[in-house]
């Protein structure tokens, strides 16, 4: 755990989360305008839809923090102060995705060619970013002692939380051994990143790309909600927030897919004989 990576000239820290989301913002924007030249989208229009989707992600994360933690704001004024911290990876690609349908839809740009520009952009940004809440220490996993448990100085996230639970006797303590959870989520997003590229490469009509990402981040992000311990994620019944939204966005990329496959027949059936 290093959540100040460096200091810079001044006493100005470099913190590592933020270090890593900006490296994932940038090498995402550039393979998605890449990607976009090559699928015949107008580079600029791709740029503009880039910074709107980015807009509306950082909102969308924002957002649903608060919406699934809104004990913590006592005052209003701080819902906005996103550097405080408190984002949710869901609430991102949730908001992204809405602010790119708008944008695609008021510039007439296919939604799905897109949308399948974006999704490794989104594999390699999940992939990185996790690394910054490794680092940071947040997202941690449930007390665990296997092979490749970690454990995470005094005073961290996970320690605070162990012994508020009574697991620890003091949050001055090292923390238990636990779940790298973050590292999962960010070998996750290495998988995805493999699994989406070849989905592209092999589709015949746009959108596989995206659905394959969404089935896939669904199913993996359920899995890991299971082994992990951080207070702040919300419940929907008998599961997390994310677990909750995992299971939609399953549900909605398995429709997607198979309206894409009745697309696909309609596209590839031989013209009626007049």
């Amino acid at each position: 755990m290093r959540p100040i990576l460096l200091q810079l000239p001044f006493g100005i820290p470099l913190y590592s989360y933020g270090l890593m989301l900006t490296a994932s913002v940038i090498a995402g924007r550039l393979v998605a305008i890449r990607l976009a030249a090559r699928a015949g989208i107008d580079t600029k229009l791709a740029d503009r839809c880039a910074t709107w989707t980015l807009i509306g992600a950082v909102a969308g994360a924002r957002l649903l923090y608060v919406v699934t933690n809104v004990d913590q704001f006592s005052n209003p004024l701080e819902i906005v102060a996103w550097w405080k911290g408190g984002v949710v990876a869901y609430g991102g690609f949730l908001g992204g995705l809405a602010a790119a349908v708008a944008f695609c839809r008021f510039h007439r740009i296919s939604l799905l060619a897109w949308a399948d520009c974006v999704a490794p952009s989104l594999c390699l940004g999940l992939a990185i970013t996790r690394v910054g809440c490794f680092l940071a220490g947040c997202d941690f996993g449930r007390d665990w002692n296997g092979a490749w448990a970690v454990r995470f100085p005094a005073n961290s996230p996970a320690s605070l939380e162990q012994a508020r639970l009574g697991l620890l006797p003091s949050a001055a303590l090292e923390s238990l051994p636990v779940h790298p959870t973050q590292l999962y989520e960010s070998l996750a997003g290495v998988v995805l990143l493999v699994l989406v590229l070849a989905v592209r490469r092999h589709q015949r009509v746009s959108g596989h790309a995206l659905a394959a990402f969404g089935v896939g981040y669904g199913l993996l992000r359920y899995a890991i909600e299971i082994v992990r311990a951080d207070p702040d994620r919300g419940a929907v019944g008998p599961w997390s927030t994310s677990q909750f939204i995992a299971m939609t966005t399953v549900a909605a990329a398995s429709a997607l897919v198979y309206l894409l496959k009745r697309r696909r027949a309609v596209l590839s059936a031989p013209a009626p004989t007049v």
